[in-house]
């Protein structure tokens, strides 16, 4: 019976030991394969960072080169239209400019010469911004920022 008992125990041990190293080589075998999925987590991750820069590069390339195109495209017309337009200047008009100069001072000669309830000074400012405009108008046409009559 003590030889049973003992081939016994040294069985059951050497299960034991075999569980354990199974349960061991198990472990081990997912971790690796973890390791070998983040890795290749990282692999991808990397691939599709590095295609969205080349990307980001190609379109910044692209837009550059469109940019120098209407450079380009925009000197050569602007040297084609100076001969036959002249460049539309920014800010008021001399048309502009006279009505609101003439308005103000019709108003202010309307008020002196007829005193009564403002009336003048509506009379004056109206008269005086129909004068101012076409003094600022021909100015206009001198300039060129108005096309002369024909």
């Amino acid at each position: 019976m003590l030889i049973s008992g003992i081939i016994l125990s040294a069985c059951s041990n050497n299960a034991k030991q075999e569980a354990l190293i199974k349960q061991q080589t198990i472990a081990a075998i997912k971790d690796s394969l973890k390791l070998d999925s983040f890795k290749k987590a990282e692999v991808v991750a990397k691939e599709k960072e590095e295609q969205r820069l080349a990307q980001a590069k190609e379109e910044q390339r692209i837009l550059l080169l469109s940019e120098k195109n209407e450079a380009a495209a925009r000197s050569a017309s602007a040297s084609n239209n100076e001969t036959s337009a002249p460049a539309k200047k920014k800010g008021w008009s001399q048309a502009a400019k006279g009505a609101v100069i003439g308005a103000g001072a019709g108003a202010l000669g309307g008020v002196i010469v007829d005193k009564k309830d403002g009336r003048g000074a509506a009379i004056g400012g109206v008269i005086g911004a129909g004068a101012g405009y076409l003094i600022g108008r021909d100015q206009d046409r001198k300039s060129g920022r108005v096309q002369p009559k024909n």
